[in-house]
Formats: structure tokens, C-alpha cells, sequence
């Protein structure tokens, strides 16, 4: 009986054991069973998940560009066993789902519901943003200001004014221009650099030079100004506009082309002044071998002193720009004795 009993006792102990070894292999597997479900994969079209997936990752932005209306998913369950809806469709795995956008700017939340055997649930969000168009590249071409640092354009600037001239003197070499753009992202080429402005050399006196600013608007039209650079030549006007006497009439009235004068005054006066204004302002004027007006001065003034009954004669010689054309006036004035 003794013997009977010690055999039940170790059976009881060896399947007790054995119980709880495989209590402690069930839990694990239990444990398995109720975690929870997730994703292998989960793929978008258009665009990128933000972040990259991951299974453990529940929630992603998607950026798509203003003219996708649809987005497409795909999406894999680690267990072939779990269920998933996309947005409340059953969906399998790998089963492309596509859903359409709201026009922009609009968010769209897109969810997808996995529920393991166990009825365990696991959520995953995507995020889908459509933003706003982009507003369409400026076709703003034209320039706000156009300057030429020696003389002046002509016509004045206007924005819609695409051809100019300037002249500058015949000692001008060179000129710079500044052009300003309207649009800061518009582009400026040509003879002219983006940075827009640019000295420009010019060739001989006489001579032209062209000088062309291309505008490129941001959506690539373009607008071409041009402006025409004159140097003149050297003036050959040697003419006198003006010739007047402080005393007397000059004899005949002056005329440019006219060369003698002669005039009277009265026995009283002991001298007279003669004045003389040029027809071109870099002419020079001199009289008696001194410079009484140099370039840029308009008017000359001369005074001789006079004897009684007697004929003082006076030059004014005029000398062109040029150098070498020239004409002398020359003014004969009588003083009486009484």
C-alpha cells in the first residue's frame, strides 16, 4: 500500500510538471497571438512617406504636388492571417487602393485598420497634404530705369520704350549704362551684365555705337532695349550768334555771315566794348591775340580805347571746335574830333 501510494505521488509530481512546462510554452505562444498586429510594408504613389515606414511607425505625412487628384496605397501585413481595411474597405495584401483628393489646399487622412486573429486592432494614419498651385512665373520683361552716365536719352526713358538715342561730345571715350530691372527674378543679358551695368567703350569721333540690353522675364519672354550711342565729331561752327557795341550802331545790322562792320560814336566817348556770343559754346573766341571767351563760355567781351577823329579796327577771330575752322569779324569804329 505504502508503495502503491509513492508511485501516485510521483506521477502527480511528473504531470504537474509537465503542466506547468507546457503552461510556460503556451503563454509564450499566447503572447504571440494577442501583440499586436502590424504592417510589413506600405507603399504610396505619388510622392514619399514622411517618415520612411517603419512597422513600428503608425503615423506618416504625404506631400503630393497640386495637380495629383488621386493617391494609391499599398499595404502588407506581417501575418498573412490579419485583416486590413483601407478607409473602411477590406483590402488584401498588396492590393493597390486608390481614393481621390479634394482640390487643393486640402488634407486627407488615410486609414488603414489591421485586426489579428486574436481581434487584436492596430491603426495606421496617412496624412495626404495637396497644397496650393503655384502661382504662374511673372512675364514681367521690362526694365523700371535705363541711365547713361554722359548725355541724355532720347525720347526719355519709358518702360515701353525700347529704342534711344544719346549723343556725347567728341572727347567722350566711353559711357556707362545702368539698366534696373522691373522684376528682381528677371534675368538681363547682352551688352549689359545681370548685375546691370556695364561701361561701354565707344570707337572714333563720328562714330555710333549700339549698345543692346536684353530683359528675360521668369517665364522666358524676352524684351530687347537698344540705345544708340553717338559720338559726335568735333563742331566746325566758327559763326558769332551776338555782336554788340557798348556805343554806336554797328553798320550793316550783324548777321551771322556778315564779316565787316563799321560804326560811329560820339567825340565824347574814349572807349568801347564789344561784346561777342558764340553760335556753338565750345567755340573759342580771341581778340588781339588773347582768349576772351574759352570753351563753354558763351560770350566774349572786348574793350578799345578810341582816338579822336580817328578809326579804330578790331578782330574777333572765332575758332571751331575743330581746331582748324575759323572767322574773323572785324568791327572799324570812328570817333569824331567834335
Amino acid at each position: 500500500m505504502k508503495h502503491a501510494l509513492t508511485i501516485a505521488h510521483q506521477s502527480f509530481a511528473a504531470l504537474l510538471l509537465m503542466t506547468i512546462g507546457l503552461g510556460a510554452y503556451g503563454c509564450a505562444d499566447t503572447a504571440a497571438i494577442i501583440e499586436e498586429a502590424q504592417l510589413a510594408s506600405l507603399t504610396v504613389s505619388p510622392g514619399d512617406l514622411n517618415p520612411a515606414f517603419s512597422s513600428s511607425t503608425t503615423r506618416y505625412d504625404l506631400k503630393v504636388s497640386s495637380s495629383d487628384d488621386s493617391v494609391t496605397i499599398r499595404a502588407n501585413p506581417q501575418d498573412s492571417a490579419t485583416k486590413m481595411t483601407i478607409n473602411g474597405v477590406a483590402t488584401n495584401a498588396e492590393e493597390a487602393r486608390s481614393f481621390p483628393l479634394p482640390e487643393p489646399p486640402s488634407i486627407t487622412p488615410i486609414t488603414i485598420v489591421l485586426t489579428a486573429p486574436s481581434g487584436t486592432q492596430k491603426t495606421y494614419l496617412v496624412f495626404v497634404e495637396r497644397p496650393v498651385p503655384p502661382a504662374p512665373p511673372s512675364s514681367n520683361n521690362n526694365l523700371s530705369n535705363l541711365e547713361v552716365s554722359a548725355g541724355r536719352l532720347d525720347p526719355a526713358f519709358s518702360a515701353g520704350t525700347t529704342q534711344y538715342t544719346v549723343e556725347v561730345g567728341p572727347a567722350v571715350t566711353e559711357v556707362t549704362v545702368t539698366a534696373t530691372k522691373s522684376d528682381p527674378n528677371a534675368v538681363i543679358s547682352g551688352d549689359i551684365p545681370n548685375e546691370g551695368q556695364a561701361t561701354i567703350s565707344l570707337g572714333g569721333q563720328g562714330t555710333s555705337k549700339v549698345v543692346k540690353i536684353t530683359v528675360t522675364a521668369p517665364n522666358g519672354d524676352s524684351k530687347t532695349y537698344s540705345i544708340t550711342v553717338k559720338r559726335l565729331a568735333p563742331s566746325t561752327d566758327s559763326n558769332l550768334s551776338a555782336l554788340t557795341l557798348s556805343a554806336g550802331t554797328l553798320i550793316p545790322s550783324f548777321s551771322p555771315g556778315e564779316l565787316t562792320y563799321l560804326a560811329t560814336v560820339s567825340a565824347n566817348a574814349e572807349t568801347v566794348t564789344i561784346s561777342a556770343t558764340k553760335s556753338d559754346p565750345n567755340a573759342v573766341i580771341s581778340s588781339a591775340g588773347s582768349v576772351i571767351a574759352k570753351a563753354g563760355d558763351p560770350t566774349g567781351r572786348v574793350t578799345v580805347s578810341l582816338g579822336r577823329n580817328a578809326t579804330t579796327t578790331v578782330s574777333i577771330l572765332v575758332t571751331a571746335q575743330d581746331g582748324i575752322t575759323r572767322k574773323t569779324y572785324t568791327i572799324s569804329v570812328f570817333r569824331p574830333e567834335r
